[in-house]
């Protein structure tokens, strides 16, 4: 490191590519060899809360204890949850703890909100998070809700929210940014709006959205299952029907929804949530599920079969 006195510029022989002088990057800083004299690299900053919590939460992989605790965080604290979830991922795998945590926030998130988290863990967070919430989480749970003084219609996530997720769950009263549950296997979500590119390549899992949503909805989108509130005829527009098809929900899809919306009220307080419930009858037609084509397609067959029988 800084010693560009043994560094040369190499000849490619390539007339266009030789022609490039590169002597500025390889001036030496002053006089005889420059080396590397400043302070020993030091972590990133940024993980300390991450940290504490982990150190918090350590009994719940010994013991079949409860624990719970609150938290102020900033958005510099980034990766909050992941450093547990490895740790519990580590010695259980996809099964959980013989404990429980459940860890409230107060304030904005930094990037990569309960990435990585794992079965037994439960994040709640009063205020908004960047980019990356749940990035990989394959269990857990994570609520978001906004303050209780928020104006209302409140974007609470960045972008790229359960990023690779493959399980966990996740409510937010409030909507996301763009590319929502991009690449997602196995979660499930419930969230207040969405942006462009909602659902882009995902293979599985279920995802409920219950508020304005961007353009390309399900773009390569292979597997899973999105629920979605419909009440201004904007699917038409906004979705990618490439690989995937809408249709009005059977029994059994409104079956699934509720007991999600439900989950999403008790854990969140949502007003909107509280409102479809209160109306379900009459806001029930405006639902569409959305899944890939070949999917739809076995679901029509069978409902098709079913009143052959009949």
């Amino acid at each position: 490191m800084g010693r560009v006195d043994l560094l040369r510029q190499r000849v490619s022989h390539d007339p266009r590519a030789d022609v490039l002088d590169l002597a500025p990057l390889l001036a030496s800083m002053g006089e005889g060899p420059t080396r590397f004299a400043g302070e020993a690299h030091v972590d990133a900053m940024g993980h300390e809360l991450g940290d504490q919590l982990a150190r918090d939460g350590a009994p719940i992989l010994e013991e079949p204890v409860s624990l719970s605790f609150d938290y102020e965080i900033e958005n510099t604290e980034r990766t909050v949850g992941a450093r547990l979830g490895g740790e519990i991922g580590k010695r259980y795998g996809s099964h959980a703890p013989p404990g429980t945590l459940r860890a409230s926030f107060t304030g904005s998130a930094g990037q990569s909100f309960g990435a990585f988290l794992s079965a037994g863990v439960e994040l709640v967070l009063t205020g908004e998070a960047n980019d990356y919430v749940g990035k990989g989480m394959a269990g857990g749970s994570i609520v978001v809700r906004a303050p209780e003084d928020d104006a209302g219609n409140p974007t609470l996530f960045g972008n790229t929210v359960l990023y690779g997720a493959t399980g966990g769950e996740l409510f937010c009263a409030g909507a996301a940014g763009e590319r929502f549950c991009v690449r997602n296997s196995g979660a499930t979500a419930v969230v207040e709006g969405a942006g462009d590119h909602p659902c882009e390549y995902m293979t599985g899992g279920t995802v409920v959205i219950l508020g304005l949503f961007g353009s390309n909805l399900g773009a390569g989108m292979t597997g899973g299952q999105v629920y979605v509130y419909d009440a201004d005829a904007r699917l038409g527009k906004h979705l990618n029907s490439q690989l995937v098809a809408a249709h009005r929900l059977s029994d059994h899809d409104a079956a699934t929804l509720r007991p999600l919306i439900q989950r999403h009220h008790e854990l969140t307080r949502s007003p909107l949530a509280a409102d479809l419930l209160a109306r379900w009858d009459d806001v029930l037609g405006s639902f569409w599920r959305v899944a890939p084509k070949d999917d739809v397609a076995r679901i029509e067959s069978a409902a098709e079969g079913t009143l052959a029988k009949g």
